[in-house]
């Protein structure tokens, strides 16, 4: 039975959709089945696949309307073990369409219960805010995966997102745990991303991960070309940093 995890952090620009593509690359190159599920309208999970989010045929959109059963949104990946629901702005239409409904939190959950068992690990790419998309995220999975970079104002974020996760987990999610906090964009010359680092460890102890998601210029450039950072220079260390955190999270 996959795990389920929701990558999410109220605040963007904090290398979520790079982490949820490398991290679920890099646990299929370790031999694991992976579903990443787009769930951004901005469809950066899916184009960082090399997928044309203008022209997809089935999409997360049509799970949330009910137009199309989950077995025919999923879609292979140029990455063995990979598969994706892929997402463009249309996405935004799902929740004027859930709003309405009866049980709207749960429609996710109970949607990816006859796949769950195909995979070892789910991945769900939240949009950085608080919406009913990242809250039907919360609500199907089983952990969630914080990335934050190491700034100030990157600590006021992880606090109003721990402020949703209790209020997910007393309502309507009680086994949703911290799956683990993951630092991103690190830069060891700066004092204040050791500082950043150091108050986390302190603070969230053995949740946070041992491994560390260095700023490199290979992370950025990956996605125009359509691809996870293993498939476009194996050798970075973007891509090593992936593939140790992979192994990491297979470890625990």
């Amino acid at each position: 039975m996959g795990k389920v995890t929701a990558v999410a952090n109220q605040k963007g620009g904090v290398g979520k959709t790079t982490s949820a593509i490398n991290l679920g690359a890099s646990l299929a190159g370790e031999g694991k089945r992976v579903l990443l599920i787009d769930s951004d309208p901005q469809g950066n999970s899916t184009s960082g696949l090399g997928i044309d989010k203008e022209n997809i045929n089935g999409s997360l959109y049509d799970l949330y309307t009910g137009s199309k059963r989950i077995e025919r949104i999923i879609r292979r990946t140029d990455v063995e073990r990979l598969e994706v629901i892929s997402s463009n702005i249309e996405l935004i239409g799902a929740e004027l369409e859930l709003s309405s409904r009866d049980g709207r939190e749960t429609v996710l959950r109970r949607a990816l219960e006859p796949v769950k068992q195909r995979y070892d690990y789910i991945f769900i790419d939240c949009p950085p805010s608080l919406s009913l998309l990242t809250l039907n995220a919360l609500v199907a999975a089983d952990g969630l995966l914080i990335p934050m970079q190491c700034e100030y104002y990157a600590l006021e974020g992880i606090s109003m997102l721990l402020r949703t996760f209790n209020m997910v987990k007393n309502s309507l999610n009680p086994s949703l745990e911290i799956e683990g906090i993951l630092i991103t964009m690190f830069d060891g010359r700066i004092t204040l991303a050791n500082q950043v680092t150091d108050e986390l460890r302190r603070h969230f102890g053995d949740k946070v991960y041992r491994t560390v998601i260095p700023r490199n210029v290979t992370l950025a450039e990956a996605p125009s070309h359509g691809k996870p950072v293993i498939m476009y220079d194996i050798h970075s260390k973007g891509a090593r940093s992936y593939l140790e955190l992979a192994k990491e999270i297979i470890g625990r």
